[in-house]
């Protein structure tokens, strides 16, 4: 039950970001009206469906959908609260270092915040070349 709780909420904010990028913002970075469509959205949602959609929440929709812009590659495994913890990653290597740690060690939220706070990536980044790191 839990599982598919968690997929259907992935999966909502998931559209919920592709609306964002495709029709609100027309593709492009950024909407026309600029940083006032997020506090709209935000407000509307937050006005229907209560909460779970702050500003930041809806921010990390958009960000979330620019980084996967293809459902097949999101990983049903994983919670929102592991996408959002990735999402605070600049570095694309090592998002995906992270992400395929998480899937392969079943790490929980709170085990992939303590890997990031301790730095894992990078230690093991100054003993192999990055790359061969994803391996």
């Amino acid at each position: 039950m839990y599982y598919q709780v968690n997929q259907t909420l992935v999966k909502t904010y998931w559209e919920i970001g592709k609306r964002i990028v495709e029709y609100e913002q027309k593709g492009e970075e950024k909407a026309e009206y600029g940083g006032k469509l997020l506090d709209k959205m935000s407000q509307d949602f937050r006005l229907r469906y209560g909460k779970g959609f702050s500003r930041r929440n809806v921010l990390d929709m958009r960000r979330f959908y620019l980084l996967y812009p293809n459902w097949q590659t999101v990983s049903a495994e994983l919670s929102w609260s592991h996408y959002v913890e990735l999402l605070s990653l600049d570095d694309v290597l090592e998002k995906g270092f992270y992400e395929k740690q998480c899937l392969r060690e079943r790490w929980s939220v709170r085990e992939l915040k303590r890997q990031i706070n301790s730095a894992l990536f990078q230690r093991i980044a100054l003993s192999k070349d990055k790359r061969g790191i994803l391996e």
